[in-house]
């Protein structure tokens, strides 16, 4: 099962923050999507994530100033 969360407009540490709390209602082995436009949270909510053992799936640029990340829950 896959979960989406649109943090457009969330700067950091708000976006890590919220992913984090997301992340904490699903399951281990979930994954989610999450839409991020403020460039910085492309590099800083990857590397938190990991450091909390969480598997970054993908990282990619979908249009001018907006980014998907996909996150398996760690489990």
């Amino acid at each position: 099962m896959s979960e989406k969360l649109d943090l457009r407009g969330e700067v950091c540490p708000f976006t890590f923050v919220k992913t984090k709390l997301k992340l904490e209602t699903m399951n281990p082995g979930e994954e989610l999507e999450v839409i991020l436009d403020y460039e910085p949270a492309t590099r800083n909510v990857p590397r938190s994530l990991k450091n909390e053992g969480h598997e970054v799936l993908d990282l990619r640029q979908v249009k001018e100033n907006e980014w998907v990340l996909k996150v398996r829950k760690k489990g």
